[in-house]
């Protein structure tokens, strides 16, 4: 029995050549040249912007900074100069 993934491979010698033929006779001597060209300027064109896109990718992950919390400042009493006391750990309880 034949696996139905063996249809989808890439084509052989003799293939290649009849498919060359084909293209060969529906569009001409003339025009392959122009073919080419277009196939090459287009694949030329992914792969800039394919850089591009990567480039991006690569800049975007370099920005990213990991923040830290800023540091605990001395809790400073209203109107005590510059002396830093403690901030209380819990309120005081009023009975």
């Amino acid at each position: 029995m034949m696996h139905p993934l063996l249809a989808f491979t890439m084509p052989g010698g003799p293939e290649l050549i009849f498919i060359l033929v084909i293209v060969l006779l529906l569009f001409g001597a003339k025009k392959l040249p122009e073919l080419a060209r277009g196939l090459g300027q287009s694949l030329g064109e992914f792969k800039k912007a394919r850089e591009e896109f990567e480039r991006e990718v690569h800049k975007s992950a370099t920005d990213v900074e990991i923040k830290t919390a800023p540091a605990k400042e001395p809790f400073l009493k209203p109107g005590a100069g510059t002396e830093a006391v403690e901030a209380p750990k819990e309120p005081p309880k009023t009975a």
